[in-house]
């Protein structure tokens, strides 16, 4: 291993500060929205976009901008995948809020706000627990405007107000008690407080932002919608070039190219690739046959995490798991980019009566999609390592059979 001790990659977690690259124009436009809520108006963004394209990443350079550079506004990036209703939400919100503050010489003055709900803070202060019983945190949910506003008046004389990054918040999209419990935060806070100097950034899936839309229609009126698309290849090749350095490692132009097109311009593919070629490179130079080892071992990865259990363990029917292995019987890995006349080609008349419905159950978890460049008929893999994957799938299940 030539002494490498740990990988600059992080695949499945938020990208590390250093290694951010682009989204200028979102950052920009976030940074507005906070300097104004800074200066009293109370600001909602909803900050969205597909699955593994960063939007954790971003939250988290957005958190440290705040808190490092700015440096006016207090910052929270609280996480709620697990959490489906407003108790925890509350809760989730103020333990951060604890956590971010225990080491600062005003902690005592939020402590007191909260003195009787916190339930340990360990004898060197590094633990803060907040267990408020039950019904104390549905008082909190229903005077939540009341706490931040005390939160805030505690802490002006260090910063203007609160950034609160709500991440991952699809499980709280499906409740209707959040959205109608939202809107009333929002009218409640407009009519009642001359300045509210918050932040609030939601964060999840595009489909969970139309959810919430559904069950609340007034809601979407209230945020500043903001959509992160795929990076650009100059982009990827950046973030390449960039962890590499910081692990003194070399990257050549040929190995390069193909990390950047598989990568398809998605952080979680650039982790995974990135992670996959660090380990398996000898001499600290990354190589076009590194980069393509490092590909395969990626796709291996992303295909057990991803493909496995939301295709290969899910589906029941044996025409479709039919139809996905002929999808990948081919020489070398199938490209990304098919059409219905291409495939039907390989299919048995039982197969291509079910091929719309497997394209559409395809589609619905997320493995394809429509190529609107090849017009009508025509799809795509949602990135460039899944057919990959589903090519080794299908070469390892021809070589069993031979067997």
């Amino acid at each position: 291993m030539n002494g490498k001790e740990y990988s600059p990659f992080t695949p499945g977690s938020p990208v590390p500060v250093e290694l951010f690259v682009g989204r200028i124009k979102q950052i920009e436009q976030i940074l507005k929205f906070v300097k104004q809520a800074a200066s009293g108006r109370q600001e909602n963004v909803f900050l969205s976009g597909d699955r593994g394209i960063g939007k954790s990443s971003l939250a988290s350079l957005l958190k440290h901008i705040v808190s490092e550079k700015e440096k006016n506004m207090l910052a929270l990036h609280v996480f709620l995948g697990r959490v489906s209703n407003l108790e925890g939400m509350v809760k989730h919100i103020f333990e951060q809020l604890l956590k971010e503050t225990k080491k600062e010489s005003w902690f005592d003055n939020i402590k007191n706000l909260f003195g009787k709900y916190i339930k340990q803070v360990d004898i060197f202060g590094i633990s803060v627990s907040f267990n408020p019983p039950a019904e104390d945190l549905k008082e909190l949910v229903r005077n939540f405007p009341e706490a931040l506003y005390e939160v805030i008046k505690k802490i002006k004389d260090q910063k203007k107000g609160l950034f609160i990054a709500m991440d991952d918040i699809n499980g709280l999209a499906e409740n209707k008690d959040f959205a109608d419990w939202y809107k009333s935060f929002v009218d409640e806070t407009a009519t009642h407080y001359q300045k509210f100097p918050v932040f609030i950034m939601l964060i999840g899936l595009p489909e969970k932002r139309d959810k919430l839309a559904k069950l609340q229609p007034s809601l979407m009126r209230i945020f500043r919608p903001i959509e992160i698309e795929k990076l650009n290849d100059d982009e990827v090749k950046e973030f390449f070039i960039k962890a590499f350095n910081k692990a003194g490692m070399k990257v050549e132009e040929e190995a390069l190219r193909p990390m950047v097109r598989y990568s398809s311009g998605l952080p979680l593919l650039m982790h995974e690739i990135g992670d996959a070629t660090f380990w398996i490179d000898k001499d600290n130079i990354i190589d076009r046959r590194d980069a393509i080892t490092g590909i395969f071992l990626a796709a291996e990865n992303v295909g057990r995490k991803y493909l496995d259990p939301k295709v290969y363990r899910a589906i029941r029917s044996e025409r479709y798991k039919s139809i996905l292995q002929k999808l990948g019987e081919a020489p070398t890995p199938i490209e990304r980019n098919f059409t219905v006349s291409s495939i039907s080609k390989k299919l048995s008349e039982e197969e291509k009566r079910v091929f719309h419905n497997f394209i559409k159950r395809m589609k619905k978890l997320g493995v394809i999609e429509n190529d609107p460049e090849g017009g009508r008929g025509s799809y795509r893999f949602v990135n460039e390592i899944y057919p990959v994957y589903i090519w080794m799938v299908s070469q390892r299940t021809r070589g069993s059979k031979k067997k």
